[in-house]
């Protein structure tokens, strides 16, 4: 079926981040690097408002089997918008597994370079080309050892992935003229692919909803601190940063005040994650424990099991349980965190 440039355009626009101009033109690669990241975080979605037209162009040759290639032997260009792609989708797929799956055993060394890795690859595969992967997966699991335990790790582990993926780049191997896939079997894989990436992050998120949404508080609180010589701007980056909350209030009927989105986090902070329900239960506390009953029974707890004077074997680790309770319960009570 021959391609459409007003139907591709009509698709970028509509749903261009999650990548519905690219599954219409059958780039299934690059429709799943705009799901995960929407859109290559918005620049790659808008840069695309000028490469549509080849996109179509190539769709159609590809379908035609009259696609112009170099020869085999010669890999194609490297290109410095695909090599800085790749690096930050690697840091990104590694980041986002230092989010969700850092609990996991080997972590360092083998979970987070095969994320990283896969995201690496990701980018390789888009359009006409491809690489390696098991190059470019053997690199990240050489390099990963070197900077084991380090959160900046992604960094260096998607370089080297990135250059051994450059260095082993090649074309895409031609589908046979008319072949064509059917869109069940493409959206079932896309999807499994979407969960495999999504499931440890939503699960690490809604596990521990209170340190994420403290995480998130303090990050926009952080931003805007830095504007606070220009209030003006930092009016503006704040109206921006809320705009997502201002759209929901106007699609429900809501009204939004500035305090609004304040009570609406509050009431979200009410709800104990489940570290923290075993850090009350070490506490000997419930739930409706103020900072002071938390802060008293701290006190007396590390009185009764400070190894200096409690000469039993399990001082020393009942101590640290307690410290490391009160430690969580604090951060959670932090004062004036909505002022």
């Amino acid at each position: 079926m021959v391609k459409r440039i007003t139907v591709a355009y009509a698709l970028w626009a509509a749903g261009g981040p999650l990548g519905l101009h690219h599954l219409y033109l059958g780039r299934d690669s690059h429709a799943l690097l705009w799901m995960l990241t929407l859109g290559g975080f918005g620049v790659g979605w808008a840069r695309e408002v000028l490469r549509i037209p080849a996109y179509v162009d190539e769709a159609n040759q590809e379908a035609e089997g009259v696609r112009k290639r170099s020869p085999t032997a010669i890999p194609p260009p490297i290109g410095p918008v695909r090599f800085a792609g790749q690096v930050c989708v690697g840091i990104y797929f590694g980041t986002v597994a230092l989010i969700g799956l850092n609990s996991l055993s080997f972590f360092y060394l083998i979970v987070l370079p095969l994320c990283v890795g896969a995201g690496v690859h990701l980018v390789s595969s888009i359009g006409q080309q491809t690489s390696d992967l098991h190059k470019t997966l053997t690199a990240c699991l050489i390099t990963s050892p070197i900077f084991y335990g380090s959160t900046l790790s992604p960094l260096p582990i998607s370089l080297a992935a990135t250059v051994t993926a450059a260095q082993h780049r090649r074309f895409k191997t031609p589908q046979p003229p008319g072949s064509t896939q059917q869109l069940g079997p493409r959206l079932y894989r896309l999807g499994l692919a979407w969960l495999a990436f999504s499931a440890p992050l939503g699960y690490c998120i809604f596990h521990n909803t209170t340190a994420t949404l403290y995480y998130l508080s303090d990050c926009v609180a952080a931003l805007l601190d830095m504007f606070w010589f220009l209030p003006g701007l930092r009016g503006i980056i704040e109206y921006i940063l809320l705009m997502p909350y201002r759209i929901l209030c106007a699609l429900t009927g809501g009204g939004y005040t500035e305090e609004a989105w304040r009570k609406v986090l509050e009431i979200l902070l009410r709800e104990y994650t489940e570290r923290e329900k075993q850090a009350l239960q070490v506490l000997s506390l419930n739930e409706e424990a103020s900072i002071d009953e938390i802060t008293h029974s701290y006190r007396e707890l590390a009185k009764t099991w400070h190894p200096d004077h409690n000469p039993s074997k399990e001082a020393e680790t009942m101590f640290i349980k307690i410290h490391e309770a009160y430690e969580l319960l604090l951060r959670r009570h932090k004062p004036n965190r909505f002022k």
